[in-house]
């Protein structure tokens, strides 16, 4: 009885290639829906930001942004070049920047910061982007006679830009016949002239005598037709994404990407939730409010991109253990008490004490708010004759 029952399950013929496979994909899809359940019992969104159960330490304090309008595929290989990392080494391999190495390969992504090329350009997608903390979005130019970076170019992305969206450059000026009825020469070579029209009445040349009501009421027709496509062009240029000279943005409007030449790349400004404020003009320049509470002189014929830099969220994220930031090539930070007397000015001694010494770095200048810039043309506290007001520090930085 035994060795016919053996004969039987050696002898037992296998299933056909379909009912085969169609057992795999159906147990497929059982490990898939076993995927997903645990994933959505693990995770808990709060807000716009995504946490975690503790079912293991390396996630018990993860917290990630939402950004579910990010593109999940690779970038335009065009549009980047591999990163050659140097784990903080010099030519001679000595360490000259610290806490650098390792890390995941990556392609540094070359963005436009000039927006030199004029005409709409459509946003196609907003992409993440490893070298920095704001996203950045890929715009495809309308014009059909471009090409190559003419035609696909990487910006900064503003705050609330999305696909499907369209930003302009205005960097050459305001194009003639942009808005009908509306003097463009005169307007590209003023400041502020984008700023609300006063409400006071039109001035005529008759004081004492009798007013000429056909001109007067010519006057008012004009300066109307005038507000109203003044009015018009704010509402067409002052957009999210749109660059424009300094000399254009009108007093309260929020920046960002800021040139600090006319000609140049935009300098300041560039980081994730990031944004300035035009605050006011003079002779030359334009006065704009830093993200750090400094206020400075801008020339009026710099570019600057109106809005604020997109990711907010990035400075309230966590990474969760140690593993994440070797992952992005950062390396321990080893306290200075912890180190041997030769290695750093609190190292060495018994106990964990730096001994009767003002806090300083390893290089052994003052860690706790000590000035290191040397006095300028306006003296120790200013030493840039661009600034017009410093950043607050101390109390007044923290009652900010």
């Amino acid at each position: 009885m035994l060795a016919a029952l053996r004969s039987s399950r050696l002898l037992r013929v296998p299933p056909a290639p379909h009912v085969r496979a169609y057992a795999e994909s159906r147990n497929a899809l059982r490990k898939l829906a076993k995927k997903s359940e645990l994933e959505e019992a693990m995770s808990r969104t709060k807000a716009v930001f995504k946490t975690y159960k503790p079912v293991s330490p390396g996630i018990r304090h993860l917290k990630r942004p939402l950004n579910p309008h990010i593109w999940e595929g690779r970038p335009v290989l065009q549009l980047t070049i591999p990163k050659r990392k140097t784990g903080g080494r010099n030519a001679r391999g000595r360490i000259t920047v610290r806490h650098r190495g390792g890390g995941h390969k990556q392609r540094i992504r070359t963005l436009d910061f000039k927006r030199e090329e004029p005409g709409i350009h459509d946003v196609v997608r907003i992409e993440y982007d490893p070298g920095r903390s704001a996203h950045i979005a890929l715009l495809k130019n309308r014009d059909p006679n471009a090409v190559g970076p003419k035609k696909w170019s990487y910006i900064v992305a503003p705050e609330g830009i999305r696909a499907g969206d369209e930003v302009q450059s205005f960097r050459q000026g305001i194009p003639e016949g942009f808005v009908p009825g509306l003097d463009i020469a005169a307007l590209n070579g003023t400041a502020g002239a984008l700023e609300e029209p006063s409400n006071n009445q039109p001035r005529t040349a008759a004081t004492n005598e009798e007013v000429d009501l056909d001109l007067l009421q010519q006057q008012l027709e004009q300066s109307s037709s005038q507000s109203l496509a003044l009015g018009l062009l704010r509402t067409l240029t002052l957009k999210p994404g749109n660059v424009l000279r300094l000399r254009l943005i009108p007093i309260g409007t929020v920046i960002h990407n800021i040139a600090l030449l006319p000609t140049g790349p935009a300098i300041l400004v560039r980081s994730a939730g990031s944004a300035a404020q035009v605050v006011g003009y003079d002779n030359r320049y334009t006065h704009v409010r830093l993200q750090s509470g400094e206020v400075r002189k801008v020339l009026q014929d710099c570019c600057a991109t109106i809005g604020r830099v997109s990711n907010p969220l990035w400075k309230g994220r966590n990474l969760g253990k140690a593993g994440r930031a070797r992952w992005l090539g950062r390396r321990p930070s080893v306290r200075g008490v912890a180190m041997n007397a030769n290695d750093h000015p609190h190292g060495g001694g018994r106990g964990k004490s730096k001994s009767d010494k003002h806090p300083v770095s390893i290089w052994g200048w003052g860690a706790k708010g000590t000035r290191t810039r040397k006095p300028g043309p306006k003296g120790p506290k200013n030493s840039n004759k661009m600034v017009i007001r410093e950043r607050p520090r101390g109390k007044a930085a923290r009652s900010n």
